[in-house]
């Protein structure tokens, strides 16, 4: 398999990736608003231009291969390049869909993003062979530590025999490109940030914890003073669910649905300092509406915020309880919300 490409794809199909961006997310894809541009920013000092909004690969888990090709091609001909996906996602299901829903597209028109919980070197070495073969591809462009809570996580990753140990191999054997880190604790992001310069970090950047009670802000700050790229993920939460009301989605997180909020919510999370992308929940529908709302992107305004400030006013966090017992130097157990993807699991430390 030659560097930066899938298997090989027709002769046609290699052609059409050739046009011009206006031609291909435009006239491929139907709708007025589809003749505007999905805008792309600098990832930090890499150079590389990542589409504002990414793909998030845990949707594969809730659609069939079908189902899940057509939504990743789609994503592609409407101007997303960046796309997110991690063997926790359904214990591989994930991955193996979106390895085979991206052939014939072609793969240097792509940034492909994939992570490890693992914190040890061997552990971290076998998942990140195991996910370029499901995957189909001999690199990824961004390889990240995942899902990290504590600093004591942290060390054993960037300590003698951690997980950076491999990171740090497979960049100079080429199988990666950039090295990242995900984390929901502001503990734990600090502490990875502070043992190592990463090219980026994924953290929850949304209006309603942001706003309510300043999480984010201190990663942001300290990614800004390091160089250190953001990618706003949990972008359209809208807090918790209300105890004992009807959800709308299956989801550990209430969504938000409605397009006026959908795109406050993600101009709000695209206006904070240093943010290249922001990630929808893993909805094929959602990441539609959150396309439409990058390609409308402007500055969120002074009278937005405070309509998202009064919007937030009372919705529940998500992350606060684990972000407080880390901060406190208390153990986490396991994940408080069971049905979170992401959620911390003594079980998968090694």
């Amino acid at each position: 398999m030659k560097r930066r490409e899938f298997l090989k794809v027709a002769g046609a199909a290699a052609g059409s990736c050739a046009v011009s961006p206006k031609a291909l997310f435009g006239a491929q894809v139907s709708g007025a608003e589809t003749t505007v541009e999905l805008p792309r920013r600098v990832l930090g000092h890499t150079g590389e231009k990542l589409s504002v909004i990414g793909f998030p690969g845990l949707a594969m888990v809730q659609q069939g291969q079908e189902e899940s090709t057509a939504g990743l091609h789609k994503a592609f001909d409407e101007g997303i390049n960046y796309f997110d996906v991690a063997p926790a996602y359904g214990d591989g299901d994930a991955e193996i869909k979106m390895g085979i829903g991206l052939q014939g597209i072609d793969r240097s028109r792509i940034f492909l993003a994939c992570k490890t919980k693992k914190r040890d070197k061997q552990g971290a070495r076998e998942e990140l062979e195991r996910s370029l073969t499901r995957l189909k591809t001999d690199h990824f462009d961004l390889y990240q530590m995942h899902a990290v809570f504590t600093p004591e996580e942290a060390q054993r990753a960037l300590g003698p025999g951690g997980a950076i140990e491999t990171f740090l191999q497979a960049k100079e054997e080429g199988k990666i490109r950039y090295l990242g880190l995900s984390a929901h604790t502001t503990k734990g992001a600090l502490e990875m940030m502070k043992g190592y310069l990463f090219d980026s970090i994924m953290f929850p950047i949304d209006y309603v914890d942001y706003l309510q009670w300043g999480f984010g802000r201190t990663v942001i700050k300290y990614a800004q003073e390091r160089g250190i790229a953001v990618f706003a993920m949990k972008a359209l939460c809208g807090g918790a669910w209300p105890e004992g009301a009807p959800r709308s989605r299956n989801w550990w997180y209430r969504t938000v649905e409605q397009d006026d909020e959908v795109d406050l919510a993600i101009r709000f999370s695209l206006s904070q300092p240093g943010v290249v992308a922001a990630i929808p929940p893993s909805f094929l529908d959602l990441v539609d509406k959150a396309v439409r709302a990058g390609r409308s992107y402007r500055p969120i305004t002074d009278l937005e915020v405070a309509k998202l400030r009064e919007l937030g006013t009372g919705r529940g966090s998500v992350f606060k309880k684990d972000e407080e017992r880390v901060a406190m130097g208390l153990p986490l157990r396991g994940p408080l919300h069971l049905d979170n993807p992401h959620g911390y699991c003594p079980c998968a430390r090694a």
